[in-house]
């Protein structure tokens, strides 16, 4: 009978160790579950924002065609909400999205799309972005200096009945030839954001 007993209280003793390290792996999952919540964040890069970024490679409009793939480093690391979001090396990728050809009076320009951004851990975001420049995100483009100019006398004022003049060159009416545009490699350049990006992973040193 005692034996009998014995076993009982050993059985219970087991059963009741084995429902508190249940009880306690739960608590405990439960526990680095919310810790793991709690460090969850997430970020966004609003449009319109800039990322100053070099040229990986030379690429010109004289053998680049449209479709083209170009690639760029970030040359700083880019802080938001006082956390480095953008490290200093993240790779980013885009294509020739335009190409037009030098004409006369107007140089050779291109459009650069840039739709995909490598964290330095490998991890790829797509994003929505150009080349930035002044004149509509088009770089080159500009207007070829005038194939001749042209003397043209402006008489100022009078002088013992004797006309003063000045010899004024203006430009004429026809222009030279475009040229291409090349940008080389190391090229410091800038990508605007057309889109927000939305960060939901980011690098922690």
């Amino acid at each position: 009978m005692t034996l009998l007993l014995e076993q009982d209280s050993y059985n219970y003793y087991m059963r009741f160790l084995a429902l508190l390290i249940s009880l306690l792996f739960i608590f405990n999952t439960c526990i680095a579950g919310e810790i793991k919540l709690r460090d969850y964040e997430e970020y966004d890069i609003p449009a319109g924002y800039h990322i100053p970024v070099i040229s990986l490679q030379e690429f010109s409009t004289a053998y680049c065609e449209e479709g083209d793939e170009v690639s760029f480093k970030t040359t700083s690391d880019i802080y938001l909400y006082n956390k480095n979001i953008i490290p200093e090396g993240t790779l980013l990728k885009g294509y020739i999205e335009k190409k037009n050809e030098p004409i006369v009076g107007t140089h050779a320009s291109m459009k650069v799309f840039v739709n995909k951004m490598y964290l330095p851990d490998g991890y790829e975001i797509p994003i929505k972005s150009y080349i930035y420049t002044s004149n509509n995100n088009l770089i080159g483009g500009g207007i070829t200096a005038p194939e001749k100019y042209i003397k043209i006398p402006h008489y100022q004022r009078w002088v013992m009945f004797r006309a003063y003049s000045v010899t004024q060159c203006v430009p004429g009416e026809k222009r030279k030839m475009g040229e291409h545009i090349t940008v080389s490699s190391g090229a410091n350049l800038i990508i605007q954001l057309v889109a927000p990006i939305h960060l939901t992973h980011v690098v922690i040193n």
